[in-house]
């Protein structure tokens, strides 16, 4: 017996289309599909694809990680918002970095990393000093390719990436470049602390 998998809507709504035009020729255009195909409108649909698979990685990750700050008590929360008049744009937020991940030409998504305080920013083995003034801003790329059966996938450098790792790359990097330093420095310092007692009490000198 066939055993059929499961798909989404989207991924199979072109034999619907199909279908009815079968059932009624004379109504409106054959589909695209039939007939040839609007490789703009291919891509439009892919990037909103990718992007919304983008975002369900990127709200998991963020739930696993802020349930361990304890509502903020033990670390800053990553926060992600929608960004206003876009199809599927959004964004992360943190300790004052920003990292928006956008459609921003047809067939490319930009991560964008932008600092808006006074500290360094590193990102990809890169300083970049920020100011309130101009803030230090690092962006990379994801571009759309056509393949020879009207599949569209998506590239970074010319080799083919996937959402969900793609998502767990730059969660990584965002939570690293976020991490509170100040919050890390008060704990070294109270480590030095606890030792330079140790050794005192030893008569020993720090």
């Amino acid at each position: 017996m066939a055993q059929y998998r499961d798909y989404l809507p989207s991924q199979k709504s072109w034999i619907h289309d199909l279908a009815r035009a079968e059932i009624h020729p004379e109504g409106d255009k054959m589909p695209e599909l039939a007939r040839g195909f609007d490789p703009q409108q291919l891509v439009e649909e892919s990037t909103v694809e990718f992007l919304t698979e983008l975002r369900v990685s990127f709200e998991e990750s963020v739930k696993v990680f802020n349930g361990y700050s304890e509502n903020g008590a033990r670390f800053p929360e990553i926060k992600i918002y929608g960004v206003a008049q876009s199809a599927a744009d959004f964004m992360l937020f943190r300790n004052q970095v920003k990292l928006v991940i956008a459609n921003v030409a047809h067939g490319i998504i930009q991560f964008s990393f932008s600092n808006h305080s006074r500290t360094a920013m590193s990102f990809d083995g890169l300083d970049h000093a920020g100011s309130a003034q101009a803030p230090a801003t690092k962006t990379q790329e994801l571009t759309a390719q056509i393949g020879p059966f009207r599949e569209i996938y998506w590239t970074f450098q010319n080799e083919r990436v996937k959402p969900e790792r793609v998502a767990k790359f730059y969660f990584a990097e965002f939570a690293g470049m976020t991490r509170d330093q100040r919050r890390s420095k008060s704990n070294n310092q109270a480590l030095l602390d606890q030792i330079k007692t140790i050794l005192q009490e030893k008569g020993l000198d720090f």
